[in-house]
């Protein structure tokens, strides 16, 4: 069953001098099982769309489907504490969601929450560290002490020890190194192919959306301009630029050799791909 935003609209500060409309009649179609990034523009509303994933903002207008879970606008969603169990999300500011005094008790405390033994929350937390390549020795030390790429691994830690069947990630890898980003952006790849896990990413970085996620939802001012394929997204460089993003270099690197007389026939995703197409095409004249 698809995750469905129904005419969904959400206000800031409705009947003040902030009013403000981040979300304007959204009507969406997410598939299960997939990488998901949602992209576009600063203030396009890509946040707040996310958010309404596990009810952390509720809808003003519409309604929102997620798995066995229905939020309406105006009605009290029932079963919220069950939603965010299955629905984890990681805040682009991780430091938000960061309290505990100590980094395994952080990690450890969604499990217990949502009623897992403290023997075995502590066994997923430890579990989940690893997965994000968080160093052991600071395990003890209190999460508000680390650098900002530490506590975007504990957060994402935190919510991977819950087991989520939906992994909701906003700019998931920014303060990390670049091998960091690699690591991590694989490590959400697994979790997808191997764990079947619904990841859904909210990111800037196109790079990072071409080589890794399936399906794009571009959002601009409050609402879905275009949900495509990531293939086709970036099949050239003509759809992204018509909604102000820079393509990949690999699409920019496409687009030049084809400027200067090469032709490709198939989708080229890697540049091991385009170097054996171009040394085809000189072999051969």
């Amino acid at each position: 069953m698809p995750i469905t935003f129904k005419h969904v609209s959400h206000v800031y500060g409705p009947g003040t001098p902030f009013h403000y409309e981040a979300l304007k009649e959204v009507d969406l179609s997410i598939a299960m099982g997939k990488i998901t990034a949602i992209i576009g523009e600063t203030g396009s509303g890509k946040s707040t769309l996310v958010q309404h994933l596990n009810g952390l903002l509720l809808p003003s207008d519409g309604e929102v489907e997620i798995l066995d879970h229905t939020i309406k606008a105006g009605e009290k969603p029932k079963g919220l504490k069950n939603l965010r169990g299955q629905v984890g999300l990681v805040f682009q500011f991780p430091e938000y969601q960061l309290f505990e005094e100590t980094v395994l008790k952080d990690v450890a405390f969604g499990p217990k929450n949502f009623g897992v033994s403290e023997e075995e929350a502590l066994k997923r937390a430890q579990q989940a560290l690893q997965m994000v390549g968080f160093d052991e020795s600071l395990y003890e030390r209190s999460p508000l002490e680390l650098s900002g790429g530490q506590k975007r691994r504990v957060a994402i830690a935190g919510i991977l020890a819950m087991h989520p069947q939906v992994v909701v990630l906003d700019e998931p890898t920014a303060g990390l190194d670049p091998l960091g980003t690699t690591q991590m952006m694989q490590l959400f790849k697994k979790l997808n192919t191997e764990h079947h896990q619904t990841i859904m990413m909210v990111s800037h970085d196109m790079e990072q959306v071409f080589q890794y996620c399936d399906e794009v939802i571009v959002m601009d001012h409050g609402k879905p301009r275009l949900q495509m394929k990531v293939q086709d997204f970036f099949q050239d460089g003509s759809i992204c630029r018509s909604v102000g993003i820079l393509p990949p270099f690999l699409i920019q690197m496409k687009e030049l050799l084809i400027a200067k007389g090469f032709q490709f026939q198939e989708p080229i995703l890697t540049m091991e791909e385009l170097a054996k197409q171009i040394q085809r095409q000189v072999r051969h004249g």
